[in-house]
């Protein structure tokens, strides 16, 4: 049986932190960053699901070889995850292992469906390796902090729902992303063209996300946002 904890229990999956590879697994359950997790036991959970709350994706935690959850997990998916996906807009599972042990694990949950895998490589920037000069964009750009100073001005900015859309596709609200995150966005005339931005937090790490709108790419605009956000992490102690 697979069973949901409510957020104000997600520090029963504290212990799941010591053999995780993936920052996001940290980021849900320090509830840092938004996200949902399905357990085998709601008092003391041995496996877990996590479903991150930007929907990009479910990660596997805990105890590969807990027979209990793994014989009824496709069942949970089929029953109760994929309806909510589908609603959720989701045409596919994306799933991961937040350690080696579940690679073997995945394949026997994937058999008999329509599956590919591939690897996933995640890089860290070292301060003492960070060489690079701030690029130069065009004077027509405007780069800005996104802070609440930017939300007071936000009358002034006509797609709004660009800034919507990343900040809080990775944040429960405005307020968590500045407590946690770093953001600078590149505004063109009334537009915002470039955000770049903390999207999962924990501890020290901070993932970065970059988004250009196509007609503004190979400007080195997300060169610029990049090095405002990395610069930003290198003053607070962050690894990006």
């Amino acid at each position: 049986m697979v069973t949901e904890l409510n957020a104000d229990e997600f520090y029963k999956c504290k212990h799941f932190l010591q053999d995780s590879r993936l920052l996001e697994v940290s980021a849900v359950i320090e509830r840092i960053n938004p996200g949902r997790i399905f357990v085998d036991d709601p008092d003391n959970p041995a496996s877990a699901l996590i479903w991150l709350g930007n929907n990009d994706g479910f990660i596997f935690t805990g105890d590969e070889t807990n027979e209990r959850f793994i014989n009824s997990i496709n069942g949970f998916i089929d029953k109760e995850l994929a309806p909510e996906a589908k609603r959720a807009g989701l045409k596919w599972f994306e799933g991961a292992g937040s350690h080696t042990g579940w690679d073997k694990v995945l394949e026997k949950i994937c058999e008999g469906r329509k599956w590919s895998s591939w690897s996933q490589r995640v890089y860290k920037l070292a301060e003492q390796n960070y060489v690079c000069t701030e690029p130069l964009i065009e004077h027509n750009y405007e780069v800005i902090k996104i802070n609440k100073a930017l939300l007071d001005r936000v009358n002034l900015i006509n797609n709004t729902e660009f800034l919507d859309e990343k900040i809080l596709g990775f944040w429960s609200s405005y307020d968590k992303f500045f407590e946690y995150g770093i953001g600078y966005c590149i505004k063109f005339n009334n537009e915002i063209v470039t955000i770049c931005m903390s999207d999962f937090v924990a501890g020290n790490i901070h993932t970065i996300g970059i988004e250009t709108l196509k007609e503004h790419e190979g400007k080195k605009l997300a060169q610029k946002a990049v090095h405002k956000v990395v610069k930003e992490c290198f003053s607070k102690g962050f690894t990006p």
